[in-house]
C-alpha cells in the first residue's frame, strides 16, 4: 500500500488560513441544499435509500480513483470514522429531514459546536474557552430564530434522530483529528464514504425493501447530493478538519441552515421575518466570530485589547 504523509497544520499565515477556511465551508454550505432536495426531489418515505445513494457511489469512485486500501489499524478506525461521519449521520439526517421541518432537524444541528467543544476537552485535552462557547450558545439561538416556525407536532424519532447524527458526527470530528489523516485526502474521503456506504445499502434493502422506479428528478436530486453534496463536499471537509482547529471548524456546519433559509425564501417563495433576518445575522457572526480570537475580533471593530 502506498502511504502519504498527511498535509501539516495551515500555520502559514491567516491570508492561507483564511483561504482554508472559505474552502472548507462550501461543504455545510452544500449540505444546506439537502432540505430543498429531499422535500423536492427524491422520492417519500426513503431515507436508508437517499443516504446509501449519496454515499456508496461517491466512494467507489474515489477508491477506484486512489486505489489505496487501509492497512493495520486504519481498517477499524476508518471504519468507525465512516460509520460516525457518512454512515450512522446520513441514515439518522434523512430519517429527522423527512420527519421534521427542515427547521427543526437544522435547530438540532446546530448544538454541533457545543458537542464537539465537550468531546474535544475529554480526547485532545482541549479546553473549551468561554468566547467559543458563548458564540455556540448564540449560534443555536441564531439558528432557532431563522429556521425554526410554530405549529409542528412534536416528533420524539426524528429528534432523537437529529440529535444522534449531531452527536455522532461531533464525535467523528474530534477523533479525526485525534488520529490524523495517514493518507491523502482523496483516499481518505473513499475509505469513509465506502465504509458508511457498505453499511447503509444492506440497511435500506432490509428496511425499505427494493428501490422504486425513479424519475429524472429524483436521478437528478440523487446525483447532486451524491456528487456536489458529498464527493466534493466531503473531500473539502476533512482536508479543512486535517488542517485546521477543531473547534472553529466545528462552527462552519452552522451555514446548512442558513443556506436552506436562503433556498427556502428564493426556491419556495417562503417570507422572511424581522426575527429570522436577526437570526440569519447572529448565526453568521456566530460563525465568523469563532474563527477569531477575542483580541483579534476586538482589534477589528477597533478597540485595543486587554493588556
Amino acid at each position: 500500500m502506498t502511504t502519504h504523509t498527511a498535509d501539516p497544520p495551515a500555520s502559514v499565515g491567516p491570508v492561507r488560513t483564511g483561504g482554508l477556511v472559505a474552502l472548507t465551508a462550501i461543504a455545510p454550505a452544500t449540505w444546506g441544499t439537502t432540505y430543498l432536495v429531499t422535500t423536492e426531489l427524491l422520492p417519500p418515505d426513503r431515507p436508508m435509500l437517499s443516504a446509501a445513494i449519496r454515499a456508496l457511489p461517491a466512494g467507489l469512485v474515489l477508491l477506484a480513483i486512489t486505489r489505496t486500501l487501509p492497512s493495520g489499524q486504519w481498517w477499524w478506525r476508518a471504519s468507525v470514522l465512516g460509520m460516525l461521519n457518512i454512515g450512522a449521520f446520513f441514515a439518522l439526517l434523512f430519517v429527522a429531514a423527512y420527519r421534521l421541518p427542515g427547521g427543526v432537524a437544522a435547530t438540532l444541528g446546530a448544538v454541533q459546536p457545543l458537542l464537539v467543544a465537550a468531546l474535544a476537552f475529554g480526547l485532545l485535552s482541549e479546553r473549551p474557552t468561554r468566547w467559543r462557547i458563548g458564540w455556540g450558545v448564540a449560534g443555536v439561538v441564531g439558528v432557532g430564530l431563522m429556521v425554526l416556525r410554530g405549529n409542528w407536532g412534536m416528533d420524539v424519532v426524528g429528534v432523537v434522530a437529529g440529535l444522534s447524527g449531531t452527536a455522532g458526527m461531533a464525535a467523528g470530528v474530534v477523533l479525526l483529528k485525534r488520529w490524523g489523516r495517514p493518507v491523502g485526502v482523496l483516499t481518505f474521503t473513499g475509505w469513509q464514504l465506502t465504509a458508511g456506504g457498505l453499511f447503509l445499502a444492506p440497511l435500506a434493502l432490509a428496511v425499505e425493501g427494493a428501490p422504486p422506479a425513479l424519475d429524472l428528478s429524483a436521478v437528478a436530486g440523487y446525483a447532486w447530493l451524491a456528487v456536489v453534496g458529498t464527493l466534493i463536499a466531503y473531500t473539502l471537509w476533512f482536508q479543512g478538519l486535517s488542517r485546521l482547529s477543531v473547534a472553529p471548524t466545528s462552527f462552519l456546519p452552522l451555514l446548512s441552515p442558513v443556506v436552506a433559509t436562503v433556498l427556502g425564501w428564493l426556491v419556495l417563495n417562503e417570507t422572511l421575518t424581522w426575527a429570522q433576518a436577526g437570526g440569519f445575522a447572529l448565526a453568521l457572526t456566530s460563525i465568523v466570530a469563532a474563527q477569531l480570537s477575542p483580541a483579534t475580533a476586538r482589534r477589528l471593530v477597533g478597540l485595543h485589547p486587554r493588556s
